[in-house]
């Protein structure tokens, strides 16, 4: 009975000892988990500013893009200006041309009608002499007045001379009068055509000029834009860096907190080895002391210390969990007739071109979408097999197609308009009350012709193929 007291003493002491190391402070994981909430919300933190930043990104690069856009416009328009102010420079030569030939007219108006004048004159005066004599003298009575044979073949001469140059006069006269009536409505034509063209160059050139003034004004607004977001990403950027500094180190705080609890979890199993040790010991020396007393109890005794010392090193050992989450994703006018080529033919120049007079008319126009509204009229129908031979202007195109009620308008038709003459512009109908063609303004472009400029200058003249 003294012997199991002893024993259970012993026992009993090692068990405090165990408990004195168990009670070394636990694990911090309060401390670790508010570091990992704290590294979330900052990663969280960074995948916003990350989106941001790509999202910023694809907004320059959309900016770029319609930057080289414009700019590819802005040079087509500039060529254009330059284009047509060598064709309202060669309009201007022309016209002073045609005013040089104007004063040549006029000199030569002043010469017919001083030899006009000459010539009414000399019929004035024979009118007179033909009154005077009472206007019986008749051709028998000249030859009967002869005072010899030779003066009758004078007078007979004279007669027939007189009849003739009479006729010359009156044939020059009537000549020269219709040669000063031609000259004059060619010259005159000539010169209204000319200073016709010349007005409407110089209007076109003026809203060439304002579309580009528009298009620098975009291009610079268009690069501010860019600037701006390239700032607002360079901030992001350098938000992303210190996101990513304060995770770095926040890492480094949980590690450090790891590392410190793994010394404590080792220290504790090195005390818990030593107080093992420690208590084996002592109960070996017990049972030392106790087989001494009692050799007969010394068996039982021992195999009771050792299920004891069994028991304890039981209750050192620790069991881990480990849990795994898994997240699921989830996923996911055709006309009959080839007009409607011709309609949609121009699409692809729309906002891509820009207006030349007298463009058109080459590969080289129509690669880069240079038009005057005749070319791209004929150009369109092309593409639909309708050939209209070579290309012309609009007062050419009267001559093709039916002319049909501006009442039964259907797409593909070709419509005229009443600009700086009758039927100066053209374009092909769409419809919706609105049209396709290369207007001076804005190159190729699909404008509206029930209202507005286009309805007011629509003459309702109307071709179909």
């Amino acid at each position: 009975m003294i012997l199991r007291k002893k024993l259970l003493v012993l026992s009993t002491t090692a068990m405090l000892g165990l408990g004195s190391i168990v009670a070394v402070p636990a694990v911090q994981a309060e401390s670790i988990n508010d570091l990992q909430n704290q590294q979330q919300a900052i990663q969280g933190q960074r995948s916003g500013v990350q989106s941001e930043i790509d999202t910023a990104l694809a907004k320059i690069k959309a900016l770029q893009i319609e930057q080289a856009t414009l700019t590819e416009q802005i040079l087509r328009i500039e060529q254009a200006i330059n284009d047509n102010n060598a064709k309202i420079d060669e309009t201007k030569v022309q016209i002073a041309e045609t005013n040089a030939e104007i004063k040549k007219l006029k000199e030569d108006i002043v010469a017919l009608q001083k030899r006009i004048e000459q010539r009414n004159e000399v019929l004035k005066e024979r009118a007179v002499s033909y009154q005077e004599s009472g206007g019986n003298v008749s051709y028998v009575e000249v030859l009967l007045g002869a005072t010899s044979f030779g003066n009758f073949i004078d007078r007979v001469g004279a007669v027939a001379t007189m009849v003739e140059a009479d006729q010359d006069i009156l044939t020059q006269h009537e000549a020269d009068k219709k040669e000063l009536e031609e000259k004059q409505t060619a010259v005159e034509t000539k010169l209204a055509d000319l200073t016709s063209m010349k007005l409407e160059l110089e209007g076109m050139l003026a809203q060439i000029e304002e579309q580009k003034s528009q298009s620098v004004q975009l291009s610079a607004s268009l690069k501010g834009k860019e600037q701006e977001t390239a700032t607002l990403v360079a901030d992001l950027k350098k938000r992303d860096a210190n996101l990513a500094a304060q995770v770095v180190k926040i890492q480094g705080e949980i590690t450090a907190e790891l590392n410190r609890q793994a010394e404590i979890v080792a220290a504790k199993k090195r005390a818990e080895a030593e107080a093992a040790i420690a208590a084996e010991k002592a109960a070996r020396e017990a049972a030392k002391n106790i087989a001494k007393e009692s050799t007969k109890k010394k068996s039982s005794s021992e195999s009771f210390v050792t299920k004891s010392l069994s028991s304890n090193s039981s209750t050192s050992n620790e069991n881990n969990n480990d849990e795994n989450n898994n997240d699921e994703n989830t996923v996911s006018i055709p006309s009959s007739r080839n007009l409607s080529v011709a309609i949609t033919a121009g699409n692809k120049y729309i906002g891509n071109s820009v207006y030349v007079f007298g463009g058109g008319r080459s590969q080289s126009d129509i690669n880069n979408g240079r038009f005057d509204c005749s070319a791209f009229v004929y150009w369109a129908y092309d593409q639909a097999g309708i050939n209209l031979g070579s290309v012309g202007n609009t007062d050419t195109l009267l001559n093709y197609g039916t002319r049909v009620s501006a009442s039964d308008l259907q797409p593909g038709d070709m419509v005229f308009f009443d600009t700086y003459k009758k039927n100066g512009h053209v374009g092909i109908y769409v419809g919706g009350g609105k049209f396709i063609g290369s207007q001076s303004s804005t190159g190729v472009a699909i404008a509206n012709m029930s209202s507005g400029y286009w309805a007011q200058h629509f003459n309702g003249r109307v071709h179909r193929f």
